[in-house]
């Protein structure tokens, strides 16, 4: 997802301030009041801002959104970076898969593969690869979350300290400008730090739309993942964590 430099500089603003006004978005980028309604327009749909009256606001940063919402966020980035991921899964091999959409993309890029132990805490990712006789599915115990059928808890943390696989795919919620990887649920976030804890390679996958947002609950830093796949990593200071920490950088939407 690729926003103009106007969109960018309006999300800034909003971030900055919470809320922007198009008269007086207007009167900076000295456009009329229509190309601004266009661009808080825009904006909303990509679920980047929320529409006020006469203008538009930042997300929350303590809420996340309805999980079917966040399925339509950036869905076909989604998909490309779902299937550059599970291309770097061999086949025969032993991966954790943890709650989000992206991973979920994962998963079913996955369908090709032949001969995996997939270990999740996501029932979505289980119900769809349990019809598969050519995969092990391994489902994690625990509290199921209502929103979005994602396994909690303490006792889903014990239960992935079991294991030691070769390969985990994260999610997250929002990237920070100094690599910090972010979420909403405390109990959440634990059980994906187990994950990154106990797999010999960490592969983060995430859109750009997660540079533009903030959670409360620090998961880890980028640097702690082997790769990071993206449609387009926007921020130079995420790109050079990533090169300081030898953290494989691959953006599916702009050919690299």
């Amino acid at each position: 997802m690729y926003l103009s430099p106007r969109h960018e500089q309006i999300l800034e603003l909003a971030k900055l301030e919470e809320r922007v006004l198009v008269d007086e978005l207007a009167a900076r980028f000295d456009v009329t009041p229509q190309t601004i309604r266009k661009d808080l327009n825009d904006l909303c749909k990509q679920r980047l801002l929320t529409r006020i009256h006469g203008g538009a606001e930042f997300p929350s940063g303590v809420a996340n959104f309805e999980y079917e919402d966040r399925r339509q966020i950036a869905a076909l980035e989604k998909t490309a970076i779902g299937k550059a991921a599970a291309a770097l899964i061999p086949n025969e091999s032993s991966l954790f898969i943890n709650i989000g959409t992206t991973t979920e993309a994962v998963s079913e890029a996955l369908l090709d593969h032949v001969g995996l132990m997939a270990i999740t805490n996501n029932i979505n990712v289980a119900n769809r690869l349990r019809l598969y006789p050519k995969f092990e599915v391994v489902m994690a115990g625990g509290v199921v979350r209502s929103t979005d059928g994602g396994i909690v808890g303490e006792t889903a943390v014990d239960f992935i300290r079991q294991f030691k696989v070769d390969h985990a795919v994260i999610g997250t919620s929002a990237i920070d400008t100094d690599g910090a990887l972010l979420d909403f649920d405390i109990r959440e976030v634990k059980v994906a730090q187990a994950i990154i804890e106990n797999a010999r390679n960490v592969i983060l996958v995430a859109d750009s739309t997660k540079f533009e947002r903030t959670a409360p609950v620090r998961i880890a830093h980028i640097s702690q993942v082997d790769t990071f796949v993206t449609d387009h990593c926007v921020s130079d200071d995420i790109r050079k964590v990533c090169d300081e920490n030898d953290v494989r950088l691959i953006e599916v939407g702009s050919g690299s």
